[in-house]
């Protein structure tokens, strides 16, 4: 069994960053491809699978020479669960990373604890990238305070959390301002 794997969720490029595509912002799906490149190129040398429902997604994420997990997920929280479950008896650690962080650099080096690490963004609310061991019953839940719902699962669980607040993955792109 491996040690640890990174799943980077993606969905199609031309549907991501509904956010900057409603602020007006041009070439979304360009930069959408971009930000996605530059955080799987920035981690290797980690075990990097996309999960995507997108064949073209796919074909993508294999031109980068990474594992492709297919799902045919309703949302993020869904994919990222199937994920989990899927990848338990391969790794004893997933480490969940968003593929539109703004400054990926330093991510291949980076090895969590053995423990549930949360990276916020820079609200401190969200999770930008989320560490934990496989085989525990954690549900996932992205979307608004998604620090809070991965704490709470933590101590559910009864888990050691370390949540870090001043990483230079805090910095996601969701919003124009963001850009």
């Amino acid at each position: 069994m491996e040690h640890i794997a990174v799943l980077v969720p993606l969905k199609r490029f031309d549907l991501a960053k509904n956010r900057l595509r409603r602020g007006g912002e041009s070439n979304v799906t360009a930069l959408a491809n971009q930000l996605a490149t530059a955080v799987i190129e920035h981690l290797a040398p980690h075990h990097v699978i996309v999960a995507s429902e997108s064949r073209e997604v796919s074909e993508f994420a294999r031109s980068l020479g990474v594992e492709v997990f297919e799902s045919q997920a309703r949302d993020l929280n869904d994919a990222v669960q199937s994920a989990y479950a899927a990848l338990a008896n391969r790794f004893e650690q997933l480490m969940v990373v968003h593929g539109d962080l703004k400054h990926p650099a330093g991510l291949g080096a980076f090895q969590p604890e053995d423990a549930v690490t949360i990276i916020t963004d820079h609200h401190q609310r969200g999770t930008n990238i989320l560490a934990l061991p496989t085989g525990v019953d954690f549900r996932f839940s992205y979307g608004p305070d998604s620090r809070r719902h991965h704490e709470l699962e933590a101590k559910r669980l009864g888990l050691t959390c370390i949540v870090v607040t001043d990483s230079p993955w805090a910095y996601d792109v969701d919003d124009p301002q963001d850009l």
